[in-house]
């Protein structure tokens, strides 16, 4: 969410907001003189007392009377602070996961044996954090399968990341051991398109009807294999502080959920990737 612009250029409006925000810093400065809660620290509590002290009591009382009123006249106000620091949380949390996929840039993209859809080959790589018993990855699904269909350069590389239930981790175990009959992609497309809930009773059946063998399915689901691929995935989502699916990387930016333009940003974050190059993946 981007801060809100205000709508008044005027000077006068201008400088009541400033005037405002200073009244508020200058409460806020002597406010821990009588409410300790504010201060984390004896050094924290000496300097806000330190501060208060240069105020007198009907100085301090005057301002509090100001900035209260001020507040009650002009309560847009916090909806403003409240945008600014949703946008300056946002970037940071931007910043803090560009830095993460820089360092985890071989782990994300580079393994040649990770789960992966589309083109083996392709310039560039998404990456998709999910869940096979998730909604909105559900939902996701459909709009990653929208831009394979359109983008034959596009290669993405999925992270099972089953943290709904048991039965999510029973489904992914199932989609990986189809990995060694080489039917992954398949039966993570039947697993996405089905509708309720999966485990690895209903896993295993909707593999068979894909034709797979569902004895030697049955046996590498607890394979050395699949339990280390699961667990890598979920080291990297701890070290990534993803705790949430889907979760969707491209290059060095992220989209968090499904939102109703999933496609969209995803292609908009091809296209700049081809015209500006990637430095991570």
């Amino acid at each position: 969410m981007s801060a809100t612009k205000t709508t008044s250029g005027s000077k006068g409006v201008r400088g009541a907001a400033v005037l405002g925000v200073a009244l508020i810093g200058a409460a806020i400065g002597y406010a821990g003189w009588n409410a300790t809660a504010t201060a984390e620290g004896p050094a924290d509590k000496a300097k806000l007392a330190k501060a208060a002290a240069v105020f007198s009591s009907e100085q301090k009382a005057g301002i509090e009377a100001i900035v209260r009123q001020y507040l009650l006249d002009n309560p847009e106000l916090f909806l403003e602070v409240q945008t600014a620091l949703e946008a300056k949380m946002e970037k940071l949390q931007a910043d803090r996961m560009k830095t993460a996929i820089k360092s985890n840039a071989d782990a994300l993209y580079r393994r040649t044996d990770a789960p992966m859809a589309g083109n083996p080959k392709g310039d560039i790589t998404i990456v998709e954090f999910f869940d096979y018993n998730c909604g909105f990855c559900k939902r996701g699904f459909t709009e990653v399968n929208k831009l394979l269909k359109a983008d034959d350069k596009v290669r993405v590389v999925l992270k099972e990341l089953p943290i709904l239930s048991k039965g999510s981790e029973e489904a992914s175990r199932v989609a990986l051991a189809a990995k060694k009959q080489g039917k992954y992609w398949e039966v993570h497309q039947a697993l996405l398109n089905h509708r309720g809930a999966v485990d690895g009773a209903s896993a295993l059946k909707i593999a068979g009807k894909l034709g797979l063998d569902v004895a030697k399915l049955k046996s590498d689901t607890d394979s050395k294999e699949v339990t280390a691929e699961i667990n890598t995935v979920r080291e990297l989502a701890q070290k990534m502080n993803i705790n949430g699916t889907p979760h969707f990387l491209v290059g060095d930016r992220a989209i968090p959920g499904a939102p109703e333009n999933l496609m969209e940003q995803l292609s908009n974050h091809v296209k700049d990737l081809r015209k500006n190059g990637c430095e991570v993946c």
